[in-house]
């Protein structure tokens, strides 16, 4: 299936500071594709050149097999900023403004819309009135003007309280189920976990990683082990089929196994019948916290 937006060898720079240094991935349609990495990383502006706001160094992106265009741009809702709406006009008045500027959707589409992100109760109190959930989720509203097949969100939960992030992600779930094409910006991994199915991983400008998030973000089992007969112990390491791979530090073995199919008992046993008696032996699970961080860390 063609991809909704195909990034090839993006690269952008403000004067000596490298923000995109030739990124590229392909996005699914159907799917919640989180780009993911530490503030700084060059998220917002690789969003903000696939909205046309800036303008690359280098490479190219096609949105739906096409080159960005006008009518490209009409199927896809964006949110880059805080929601910027009048604070003394109703949810009403200012989608109205939102539509009348944009040109996406009809005011017809504003009950709508409002239907969707559940402010329908609230949509004639003033703005200003909302919390901050009720805030973004308004924003949100204003991004779905016209029924776009694709939305880019930049830090959807920036900002808010427990209960406000909570109703985010529904909403993006939500999203999601009806057909939506969903792209977000986060530099929070539980984020990504918890919604996203894809992933793109950038650091200072540069893409660590990209695809399915059970993937990319994979826990793992780690055994830790350690014997007496430091060599022997190494050697006989050196010849298990079941490890994806092995460290060590000093006189202590890691081995590392796909999540669930480590078994201490035949490891034991294997090294006992091959003469050597573990003095350590302890299984630990990889976090995606420690994944992330050894990812996106010196």
């Amino acid at each position: 299936m063609q991809p909704v937006l195909s990034i090839q060898g993006i690269s952008k720079s403000y004067g000596r500071i490298q923000a995109l240094n030739q990124v590229s991935f392909d996005v699914p349609a159907g799917c919640v594709f989180g780009i993911l990495g530490p503030n700084g990383s060059g998220k917002t502006t690789l969003l903000s050149i696939l909205l046309d706001i800036l303008r690359a160094d280098a490479g190219t992106y096609r949105w739906f097999g096409e080159p960005g265009s006008p009518a490209s741009r009409q199927k896809i809702g964006s949110l880059l900023e805080t929601p910027n709406f009048y604070h003394y006009l109703s949810a009403v008045d200012n989608l109205n403004i939102t539509q009348a500027i944009s040109g996406r959707g009809t005011p017809a589409d504003i009950d709508q819309v409002l239907e969707i992100v559940k402010l329908s109760a609230r949509k004639k109190s003033k703005f200003s009135t909302y919390s901050l959930g009720m805030k973004q989720r308004l924003a949100i509203a204003g991004a779905l003007l016209g029924n776009p097949d694709v939305l880019l969100l930049d830090e959807p939960t920036n900002g808010l309280d427990p209960v406000g992030i909570a109703e985010i992600r529904e909403l993006i779930k939500q999203l999601a189920r009806e057909g939506k094409t969903i792209i977000m910006a986060s530099h929070l991994l539980d984020e990504v976990e918890k919604v996203c199915t894809h992933v793109a991983i950038l650091k200072k400008g540069t893409l660590l990683t990209a695809g399915p998030v059970d993937e990319v973000l994979s826990n793992e089992d780690i055994v830790e082990l350690s014997a007496s007969n430091t060599d022997q112990l190494g050697q006989i390491l050196s010849a298990f089929a079941g490890p994806s791979h092995i460290k060590r530090d000093g006189d202590l073995f890691e081995l590392f196994y796909p999540v669930g199919t480590a078994r201490l008992d035949e490891i034991n046993k294997t090294c006992f019948e091959k003469g050597v008696a573990l003095n350590r032996l302890l299984l630990k699970k990889k976090s995606l916290e420690a994944k992330f961080f050894e990812l996106t860390n010196d």
